[in-house]
Parts: structure tokens; sequence; C-alpha cells
């Protein structure tokens, strides 16, 4: 059966998708949690870090074996879309759930909020997982893949920016009592669960159509051993290790990035929640120009070349700010150039950023062939968890380091937003930079090791008796539609 075209509709439907996981990123974010948990409910900063790796190291189990369920998975839904219809309920309600916790003491409340979050955490990947192993199914084309993550990243930025604007805009604005308002959360958290599961739904039902389509490799009944070797055998690719590696460097320092932004943000550059909500615009814009680029610089270039590039201006450009600061080279807080200059940095480093993520997702993708080549086994759910395993870890790990960081230098979790002593978060300052600048450039370099370029892929795709479709390129002309897709 011959495959559909990859049109414009189908990939608009694929990336509505990611609103979910924008939102999601943004709820789950340290950067969120840390705050959230420290300075509003009230718990140690230690604590909050410590509780925070848990149950991100908890969810780097969680994933591969919902990967491997999906792999493993036989329906007349197919493999993916089970899991993916089963997590927009789920995802509302563990939303809801967490950020509207009750009103316990401090050792019970922790107990619970962890445990939601946990619950939570599960079920977004119930549906992620799932819905980043059907991008390879969707297309075998090596540029037609970057093309189908353009959309999916780009969706995933408005969502996170169109929640993010909500929230200190509206929520935690000075008018609803500001950014330490218990009860504001949990309104975001109502708001936040129904969007999730309204766009997981969405990309469900407008993906239906290609179900058909889909790999769907023939049940096979294997014993444990030989199934722990097939794991082995795709988990060990060269280049599905080295992306992991990249993975656990940069992981270590977004999860310190991400759980300290907003202590910069308020008490370094003394910016307000809605200068925090404008400069998730240059996110919005960074995602427009991001997907823009990306499609002829990897033509250009090639993958690896491309994305290590993009990253490597990316990493100079977000240091930045900081350093300039700590030299005596920044305007002083309060002066509009400040914001101005945060702005402008936050729009270049994020669409040189964004542009890298999607080309490494593309990377990724091209290793499903690549696996099944050596083992014999396509595994897509596997080795996109797989892929995400590491930066989990790590991305605790930074959550734990910022949380040490906090301690280490005094910083005083009853005092006022923007009344910390400017002597602590100097120190603070001083301490993160070097750490995550020297990551990411360790991440960036290991990325060189990567090998699958286009003629290795083609070489795959012969192999397993598959071709580029000339089909996949834009059609001229709509196709019809199930009735299914419709009814999105």
């Amino acid at each position: 059966m011959s495959r559909p075209p990859l049109s414009v509709r189908s990939k608009l439907f694929y990336g509505a998708g990611s609103v979910a996981f924008g939102v999601a990123t943004l709820g789950l974010s340290s950067a969120l949690l840390q705050p959230y948990l420290n300075r509003v409910i009230g718990l140690p900063a230690l604590w909050v870090g410590t509780a925070i790796m848990a149950t991100l190291i908890l969810d780097a189990f969680i994933d591969p074996a919902i990967g491997q369920w999906s792999d493993k998975l036989r329906t007349r839904w197919g493999r993916r879309h089970p899991l993916m219809y089963a997590a927009a309920p789920l995802v509302a309600a563990s939303c809801i759930a967490f950020w509207n916790s009750p009103d316990w003491p401090p050792q019970a409340l922790g107990a619970y909020l962890m445990g939601m979050l946990v619950l939570l955490r599960l079920c977004v990947s119930l549906y992620e997982v799932p819905s980043q192993a059907l991008a390879p199914e969707l297309t075998t084309d090596y540029h037609q893949r970057t093309s189908l993550f353009s959309y999916r990243f780009f969706f995933g930025v408005i969502g996170g920016f169109g929640m993010n604007l909500v929230l200190y805009q509206v929520f935690l604005s000075p008018e609803n009592g500001g950014i330490l308002n218990r009860a504001a959360y949990g309104q975001y958290g109502v708001l936040a669960g129904g969007i999730m599961a309204a766009s997981i739904l969405v990309t469900s039902l407008g993906t239906h159509r290609h179900i058909p389509h889909l790999a769907a490799p023939p049940e096979r009944k294997v014993k444990f051993a030989q199934l722990l070797r097939e794991i082995g055998g795709t988990l060990s690719n060269r280049s599905l290790v080295v992306v992991m590696l990249s993975g656990l460097c940069s992981g270590v320092a977004s999860g310190m990035n991400g759980a300290l932004s907003q202590y910069f943000y308020i008490e370094f550059w003394g910016l307000s929640a809605k200068q925090i909500s404008y400069l998730a615009l240059a996110a919005v814009l960074a995602a427009i120009i991001g997907v823009a680029i990306v499609n002829p610089t990897s033509r250009a270039f090639g993958k690896k070349r491309a994305m290590i590039g993009l990253f490597s201006v990316a990493t100079v450009t977000s240091a930045l700010p900081i350093l300039l600061r700590l030299l005596g080279l920044m305007p002083p807080n309060g002066s509009p150039w400040v914001f101005t200059i945060l702005w402008g940095d936050a729009l270049l480093a994020t669409t040189l950023a964004i542009s890298g993520f999607i080309i490494v997702s593309s990377m990724v993708a091209d290793v499903v062939e690549d696996a099944a080549v050596k083992t014999g086994v396509r595994s897509e759910g596997l080795l996109f968890a797989a892929n995400g395993l590491l930066p989990k870890f790590t991305a605790g790990i930074g959550v734990f380091l910022s949380g040490l960081l906090l301690t280490a230098v005094a910083f005083p979790t009853d005092a006022a937003a923007g009344a910390v002593p400017p002597d602590i978060m100097r120190r603070l300052a001083m301490i993160t930079l070097p750490v995550t600048f020297a990551m990411n450039a360790l991440s960036i370099a290991v990325l060189t090791f990567y090998r699958i370029d286009q003629q290795t892929h083609e070489r795959n795709l012969a192999a397993l008796g598959e071709t580029p479709l000339a089909a996949e390129a834009e059609p001229a002309a709509p196709q019809a539609e199930p009735v299914i897709a419709n009814a999105s």
C-alpha cells in the first residue's frame, strides 16, 4: 500500500500536538517548579532540588518502558494512536491535581506534590513518546524529516509562549497578587490541563488517516534474552550513543539554567513579571525565524555541520549578558537598555538553539533505519525515549545542583521579590556561568562523532527495501480526507 503524500495539512496536524508539549515544558520546567515549590509553597530549596531530580530520574525509566510498549503494541488503530488518545484526559486531570494542591502540613504536602508531579510526567510521556516515534514513520525522506520536525518545534514554542504570556500577564500579574499568589497557580493549572488535552486530541484525530500506512512490523514471540539483546543492539547504536552523551552534557547546563532563570530575571536583572513574559515573545519570533532557516541551512551544510555551527554560536550568545554584567559592561538595572539587550540576546540565542534542536531531532529519526539495518528490528519508540533518557537524568542533576548553589550562597527563601542582596546574586552568577558554558561546549564537541549523513541514510533505506518517496514532496492538489480527520 503506497504512502499518502505528507501534505502541509498533515504536517500542521502533526505539529499541533506540540502545543501540549510546549505547555507541559513550561509547567514541568525547573524555572517554574523550583520557585513555585520553594517560594510559594515554602518547601526548602534543597528539598525541592532533590525532589525534582528524583522525579526526573524516575521519569527517565518510565519513558523507555512506554517507548518499548508503543513499539510492541498491535491494534486496529496502530501502535501509537491508542496511547496518544488515552493520554488526553489523563494529562488534564493530573495537571489540575498538581497545581491545585491541598492545604496540608509541609511534609505531607511535599509528598503529595511529588506524587502528582510523577503522575503528570508519566501522563505527558504517554503522549509525547508515541508522538515522537510517529515522525520517522510518517516520512522516510532525509530532508522531509527536518521539515516535519520544524512544524513540531514551531507549535511547541507557540504553546509554551502563549501559556507563559497568560501565566505572567494574567495569573501572576501584580493586579492578581503577583508571582507569589498560590491561588493563581491553581487557575493556571486548570487552563493548562484543558489546552494540553485539546491539543493531543487534535493531533491524534488529524493524523489518524495515516494509520494504515505506518510501519507495522509483524508481531513476534521472542524469548526475554533475545529481547534484551535486541534492545541492547538498538541502544548501542553509535550515532544514538553520541546524541545521548551530548544530551547528558547539555542537560546539566539546561537544568541549572532553567531552575535559576527566574531568580536571575527578577533578582539579577530587576525585571518585572510582565517583562519576563515579553521575553517569551522573543521565543515566538525565534521559532518563526528558526523554522525558516533550518531547512536551507541543513541542505547547504548537512545536518551535522549545520547543527554544530548553530549550537556553537547559541552557546556563546546566551552566556554574553551575564559575562558582560560581571565585567561591569552592562547598563545598570532600571535602564531600558537592560531589557532591550536581554530581549535581543534571547531572540538570537533561541533562534539558533531551536534550529539546532530541530536538526538533532531529525538526526535521531535517521537512527531508526540505521539501527534496524544492524538489529533487524524497528524501534522508533524505544529510540526516541532513550534519546530523552539521559537529559532527564542530567536535567534533574542540574536542578539538584541549583538547589545546592542557592543553599551555598545563602539565598533567602523568605525575601520579597526583588529584595535579594546583589552580592548574593553576583556570587551565584560567578559559579553558574563557567559550569553551564563548559557543559554546553562539551555537548557540542561530542556531536562531532555522529556518523549518519544523507548517503548513509539512503544506503540504509535500500538495505531495508525502502526508498525516499517522490510523492512525499508537497502535493499539487489536496487529497481527500477520511471522515475522522475532518472531525478535528
